[in-house]
């Protein structure tokens, strides 16, 4: 479950967005999600290619995981943690993960998530590793960053990138300002001790702080921002949707197709509610050989609103802008 503030009231200036993206999207606008079969009820999913096929991790149970071995059927296959870190029930009292983040890296595997509650930025995002990815072998690593009540930004939805040069970043952010960066240690996971700077991403949509869930990868010259606009978590009242803009430098400035700085609300929509896809969001993105996957979840308006996983190809058009096929 991403979280959100209190103060929801004012998602509803996102009527004051750019047409561009604020009129509902005609069926025929996206795609239905590629097709999927098995345990598919995997919120915020994130996902890694391991030589015995996919493991994905998803929101609760002490961070779920699913397998697959060709990326269309997924396997529940446990959880995580066996039992969550003692420090996350300072953040959530009954000690449930949120919206994990898992990548490879120098022989580990690397996975940041989030600890709060619903409607707070009193907020930690945590980081654990394992050699394998495989249930119970995770090895919990502390706080990589925190925020407090008095804070105008949330330490939740985190994303890791390894840019070209090899430098490590964390974005993350839900509501309140938007969503944020600081630079990681690529030795150990957590702050780098030379860059203490907090830079500032993104904006949510006009009228509203309904920004979360930040992914970012590199694609030809430009890195680009994956984000969800809207709310989350509502079933078919959810209004989630990915928007994206691109910079020349992980820590920007983004722009969407348009030109607006996504300091400034902009972001360009490539999936929104469609057909029985409510709310699609919560997304990450996976370079796989030569496929760029969207994975997401979203609300299944055919089976009263279930959670469901989504994942979609995308292609990139002459301009490099991508869209979902």
């Amino acid at each position: 479950m991403r979280g959100h503030p209190a103060r929801m009231a004012g998602v509803l200036g996102a009527v004051l967005m750019s047409v561009s993206w604020a009129v509902p999207a005609a069926a025929a606008d996206y795609p239905m999600p590629g097709l999927v079969t098995g345990d598919l009820a995997a919120h915020d999913p994130s996902m890694v290619r391991r030589d015995s096929g996919y493991l994905l991790t998803s929101t609760h149970g002490g961070i779920e995981t699913r397998t697959s071995t060709d990326r269309t059927h997924f396997e529940r296959n446990g959880s995580a943690f066996d039992t969550v870190p003692e420090w996350v029930h300072e953040y959530n009292s009954s000690g449930d993960v949120w919206a994990p983040d898992i990548s490879f890296h120098s022989g580990r595997y690397w996975m940041y998530y989030s600890a709060s509650s619903f409607g707070s930025n009193h907020s930690a995002i945590g980081l654990a590793t394992s050699t394998s990815g495989d249930p119970g072998t995770w090895q919990d690593e502390g706080i990589v960053y925190s925020t407090a009540s008095g804070d105008d930004h949330n330490a939740i939805d985190p994303n890791l990138l390894v840019d070209d040069s090899g430098k490590w970043w964390l974005s993350f952010g839900s509501f309140w300002s938007g969503i944020r960066m600081i630079r990681l240690d690529p030795a150990t996971g957590k702050r780098h001790g030379a860059d203490g700077t907090l830079y500032h991403l993104a904006n949510g949509p006009a009228g509203s702080h309904a920004v979360e869930a930040p992914a970012i990868i590199r694609h030809g010259d430009h890195y680009y921002l994956f984000v969800s606009f809207g709310q989350c978590c509502q079933g078919t009242d959810s209004t989630y949707r990915v928007m994206v803009g691109r910079a020349t430098s992980p820590t920007g400035p983004y722009t969407d197709r348009s030109g607006t700085p996504m300091l400034e609300n902009g972001g360009t929509e490539i999936l929104g509610s469609h057909d029985n896809v409510i709310g699609p969001g919560g997304q990450s993105v996976l370079e796989d050989g030569s496929d760029d996957l969207l994975v997401y979840h979203y609300y299944d308006a055919d089976q009263q609103g279930a959670t469901r996983l989504g994942i979609n190809t995308l292609e990139w058009d002459e301009q490099g802008w991508p869209r979902v096929v």
